[in-house]
């Protein structure tokens, strides 16, 4: 039996206009999120991670030239399901914190310097509950507290600036709790920080995780982290999904060569002292995109004709797609 899904992702596009031509910045993103579950987003910087998660949150301005297309369906608390593409920006108001919410990648530049980090949590707190001024500086102590914020009262009088990263980040965490969402998406919130820290950070989610049920959308660029928090991943590269598949399969059974040279990068204890292996070349720009697989110039399992024809989004098995002009023979050089 499985959990029914609170958010449904369908075929999610964004592109920008530069120069006269648009920008696909993302084609084509497809994916289911369960109640309660984690889900890991992976991939380079400037594959799409970021983008996919302001695109869900409707942060992605509707300036002119750009464009977004396909689906967000969401199961709110209220019991209605609705697609938040469409919604403007009032009613995106009504969802943002209270039925998802953001931890944003640096918490430096995302919190306001000149007001107390006080100030920001209460406000968020009167936005979603309509406390006043008192009760939302008691609930804003506790929350301080639970995030194991040390002197939480003493803490509400701080500017950004007067705290640790690590202290900072769990000031974002409070904002984004505050209204008791039922999604989190988290931007790569520990990559600033130090590995103990970080340790922190993940547990302090698993936690409030356990406590409310919520879902978490956890972006990231660490494979680590990944096997830590999260049931499934998504790897993006150039904007697109190119591999979908549980956690459990993700470090023995990847069949998409992008993917299996992200694991190859990752530092593994006990290993041979050796370079740790790296992907050839870098990624490409949106603006000037390969033809056929985007992975394909740097690819080592490439062959004439990856870069004729693009590959589609195949199902290796259930809860397992690949987007690979090879995974068959990989899948069978494997066994």
């Amino acid at each position: 039996m499985t959990r029914e899904p609170i958010l449904q992702v369908e075929n999610l596009s964004v592109s920008f206009t530069a120069q006269g031509r648009a920008i696909p910045a993302l084609k084509g993103v497809s994916f289911d999120l369960q109640r309660g579950e984690t889900l890991a987003i992976v991939g380079e910087s400037g594959s799409g991670k970021s983008t996919t998660g302001l695109a869900i949150m409707g942060l992605i301005d509707r300036v002119r030239g750009t464009s977004i297309s396909g689906a967000v369906h969401l199961s709110r608390k209220d019991g209605t399901r609705q697609d938040i593409i469409g919604l403007d920006d009032r009613a995106l108001r009504k969802v943002r914190g209270n039925d998802v919410a953001m931890i944003f990648q640096e918490p430096m530049s995302s919190l306001n310097p000149v007001y107390t980090v006080g100030a920001q949590v209460t406000e968020a707190l009167q936005q979603h509950e309509a406390l006043d001024a008192q009760a939302a500086r008691r609930k804003a102590c506790g929350l301080f507290a639970e995030l194991g914020i040390a002197n939480p009262a003493e803490c509400l009088g701080r500017y950004p600036h007067q705290l640790s990263g690590g202290m900072r980040q769990r000031v974002m965490i409070a904002i984004a709790l505050s209204g008791n969402p039922q999604i989190l998406i988290a931007d790569e919130p520990t990559t600033a920080l130090d590995v103990t820290i970080q340790a922190q950070i993940l547990e302090l989610l698993r936690r409030m995780q356990q406590r409310t049920g919520m879902s978490i959308i956890f972006i990231t660029h660490n494979l680590g982290v990944v096997s830590e928090i999260a049931e499934r991943a998504i790897v993006m590269y150039a904007g697109e999904v190119t591999e979908s598949l549980s956690v459990a399969s993700l470090f023995g059974q990847a069949r998409m060569p992008y993917t299996m040279a992200l694991l190859r990068s990752v530092p593994r204890l006990g290993a041979v002292r050796s370079k740790l292996a790296a992907i050839p070349g870098a990624p490409p720009s949106v603006s000037a995109l390969p033809s056929g697989c985007a992975f394909h110039p740097r690819c080592e399992y490439r062959m004439p004709g990856c870069e004729a024809e693009h590959p589609t989004l195949d199902i290796v098995e259930r809860g397992h797609a690949v987007r690979c002009h090879r995974w068959r023979e990989l899948t069978e050089a494997v066994a």
